[in-house]
């Protein structure tokens, strides 16, 4: 069994861009491949896109349109890891120092339910796919840690040229 296993969720068409966030170019690189390199940095040793097939291993969301909850469940299955790393692939400009704190020991930051780090064994045993995220990292008792100085901007991701823009 992997020590580390990476959810990338594939939300798909950004209402900004009109497109699907995972295929936005971000220098030359897919959104959703620059999101699975920082997942192998951070040492996930397997990797799935939750929700959309883009080249990568993936796995299809437990209910169409159920949000996130969904894709991490059909994640942690196909994966079993002992750890998970959950990213969104709208947050291409998170970097290694941003995942740090959580991969330490655990959490997801302030205001921001995403990334999130647990063990699998957290996962409520209730979870279904339609709960609401933030219910799902309480239900898990996840540890909230506060958004280090600068590191806002590039968890939330950045869709527009103008967010782009402010993240150079």
């Amino acid at each position: 069994m992997s020590t580390l296993g990476a959810i990338i969720l594939c939300g798909g068409a950004s209402r900004r861009m009109g497109r699907d966030k995972a295929v936005l170019d971000w220098d030359g690189q897919r959104a959703v491949d620059r999101v699975a390199a920082l997942a192998r940095a951070a040492g996930a040793e397997a990797l799935v896109t939750a929700g959309a097939d883009l080249g990568l291993p993936w796995v299809p969301d437990e209910e169409a349109f159920a949000g996130p909850v969904g894709g991490v469940l059909a994640g942690a299955r196909a994966l079993r890891t002992e750890r998970l790393l959950v990213l969104a692939v709208d947050a291409p400009t998170a970097t290694a120092e941003d995942l740090a704190p959580l991969l330490a020991g655990g959490g997801y930051y302030e205001g921001l339910p995403l990334p999130v780090v647990l063990a699998a064994s957290a996962i409520p045993s209730d979870a279904e796919a339609g709960w609401p995220l933030r219910r799902f990292v309480a239900a898990a008792g996840l540890v909230s840690l506060p958004v280090p100085d600068g590191a806002m901007a590039r968890l939330r991701g950045a869709n527009t040229p103008e967010e782009r823009q402010a993240l150079r």
